[in-house]
């Protein structure tokens, strides 16, 4: 990412955080945020780390749904952490030409990956780039656009029925 900070503080033992300085960048980045990724990235809870029940923080990764046609469609599912979300937050991405989760395996002692920050920011294309820094790994979406929608119907799959 660019302008949020997520890394491990191992003198800290946890992780580093911080969206200063995105937040002093992005309204300057209004008129090149397709409309969908701006009006996520500037809701005032999207960064509220201590309060906020609709902040990306702590978010558990539930769910990834990509379309098998050449639509570019695809859904990513975050399930609400329970002693802080009152809904599960569902992104539906339009026009999707790049997306990755890249795993780093480091942190072995966290049953889920749960989201640190994101970040989105406007693409070459008109599009923009959305990079979500989980616990243990990375997801990167380059897109047309895209809907966020907090939504109490997205849950945390239960530990042990994966499969």
């Amino acid at each position: 990412m660019k302008f949020v900070k997520a890394d491990w503080d191992p003198e800290l033992h946890g992780f580093h955080l911080d969206a200063g300085a995105y937040l002093a960048e992005l309204p300057h980045l209004r008129d090149s945020l397709p409309a969908g990724a701006w009006t996520f990235a500037s809701d005032p809870a999207h960064y509220s780390m201590g309060t906020g029940t609709h902040c990306v923080k702590d978010l558990e990764l539930s769910g990834t749904h990509l379309a098998t046609d050449k639509s570019g469609g695809l859904v990513l599912e975050f399930g609400p952490n329970q002693w802080k979300h009152d809904s599960g937050l569902r992104i539906s991405y339009s026009g999707v030409r790049h997306f990755s989760i890249d795993y780093d395996h480091s942190i072995d002692w966290m049953q889920v990956d749960t989201v640190l920050l994101d970040e989105i920011l406007p693409d070459e294309d008109g599009g923009c780039l959305h990079e979500i820094a989980l616990t243990d790994a990375s997801i990167t979406v380059r897109c047309r656009d895209l809907e966020a929608v907090w939504d109490s119907s997205v849950t945390v799959t239960p530990k042990g029925s994966e499969n």
